[in-house]
């Protein structure tokens, strides 16, 4: 059972994913444009539009993925998997329905799984990058789901013997 946990590095330097649905996007602007100076520091990407709209009006670089209803958000969760997201701001709307709901409860879910910090409006996104972890290396630990899969699979087997 010393496998139950995996320990997991988040570094000074953080890989943080910004997304914001359309009724949203300006707000996230806004907030970059307010907090350039810590975010200059770390390495950001996002989905299409949401990217290149940073970009464009705060000059600070980030990555682009796909749209989020084009498969934006999956790719972000992918690059969670991959440990290479260690970080989520997602300016969510939830008072207008998304045609891509379920990739973002998708992504929601992926971001828990790897107890990934997430912000999904302004106050969670401010109280996260002015706390003292955004300047120091952050050790967490997650469930090894993958040995819990395997030790499944080992009772199932006896099980059926």
């Amino acid at each position: 059972m010393d496998n139950e946990f995996i320990t997991f590095t988040i570094g000074k330097q953080k890989k943080i994913a910004l997304i914001a649905h359309d009724g949203k996007k300006q707000e996230l602007i806004d907030w970059c444009e307010k907090n350039q100076d810590v975010l200059k520091n770390h390495f950001l990407c996002g989905t299409g539009t949401t990217a290149r709209m940073v970009t464009d009006r705060t000059g600070l670089p980030v990555k682009g993925y796909n749209s989020g209803p084009l498969g934006g958000d999956q790719q972000i969760g992918a690059k969670i998997v991959e440990g290479n997201i260690d970080f989520v701001i997602f300016f969510s709307d939830p008072l207008e329905a998304q045609p891509h709901d379920p990739d973002v409860k998708a992504l929601l879910r992926i971001a828990q799984v790897y107890d990934i910090p997430i912000a999904n409006n302004k106050a969670t996104a401010d109280f996260l990058i002015n706390s003292s972890y955004m300047n120091q290396e952050y050790e967490h630990q997650v469930i090894n789901f993958k040995q819990k899969v395997i030790d499944r699979a080992n009772v199932k087997s006896q099980s059926i013997q």
